[in-house]
């Protein structure tokens, strides 16, 4: 017999949501965002991979949403975590490691994460193939339902990061992207918060904010003009 769906508090009568992401059940972990290993990505841009993290910050903080970092040796040369995860989620506690490099090898991390109450766990982190695969699997082990951001992550390589890809897939781990991670969350714009949201779309997609600002400019070019 098949198992019957989850009930998620986001499912809409007309069925709409059960795929998705429940919001509400959801907690975000950022892990190994370091200067030091930043300088190691290869499959990715800098700036966009920042320019994202920072995205699904002010996300987290935004809609509420737990949000948990760890950090490698920071004061090794993996460098410390980019500053501006805590900055604009002043919410997100840090999980310090005692040299673990899978974040749930360690067990103040497991407990920081179990302590939320929430089942979805949503990963980015640097390396996407280290830091982010061994605790995806093993959270999903665990019996969570995990989200890797492939695009909040970085590898040495593309080959290193289509491997992680591939093994996510078969490991029941869902890849997915900052755009998508940041409209599942949003799914209406009939929200008090919409227009905050707005602006988090100029930064998971720098040519809406272009966009965006040719509307505003036409909106008040029409009023001048009446």
């Amino acid at each position: 017999m098949a198992n019957a769906p989850k009930t998620k508090s986001s499912v809409l009568p007309t069925g709409g949501g059960q795929a998705l992401l429940d919001p509400s059940d959801t907690a975000i972990l950022l892990l190994d965002h370091q200067s030091g290993l930043f300088q190691t990505v290869k499959d990715i841009a800098i700036a966009d991979l920042r320019r994202n993290v920072e995205m699904i910050a002010r996300l987290a903080s935004l809609l509420k949403i737990p949000l948990i970092t760890s950090a490698s040796e920071p004061s090794g040369p993996n460098g410390p975590l980019m500053p501006e995860i805590h900055e604009y989620a002043t919410h997100a506690v840090y999980v310090p490691r005692k040299g673990e490099v899978n974040a749930w090898d360690n067990e103040e991390f497991v407990q920081t994460v179990r302590s939320t109450g929430k089942k979805t766990l949503i990963m980015g982190g640097v390396w996407t193939s280290v830091c982010v695969m061994f605790p995806a699997l093993d959270a999903k082990a665990a019996g969570f339902d995990v989200y890797a951001v492939i695009d909040a992550s970085g590898d040495p390589s593309e080959l290193a990061s289509r491997t992680t890809l591939a093994r996510f897939v078969q490991g029941g781990v869902i890849p997915t992207s900052t755009n998508a991670l940041l409209s599942e969350m949003h799914r209406t714009w009939k929200r008090p918060e919409a227009a905050e949201l707005a602006k988090l779309y100029g930064m998971a997609a720098p040519n809406y904010a272009a966009v965006a600002e040719s509307y505003q400019k036409a909106q008040e070019v029409m009023k001048q003009s009446k």
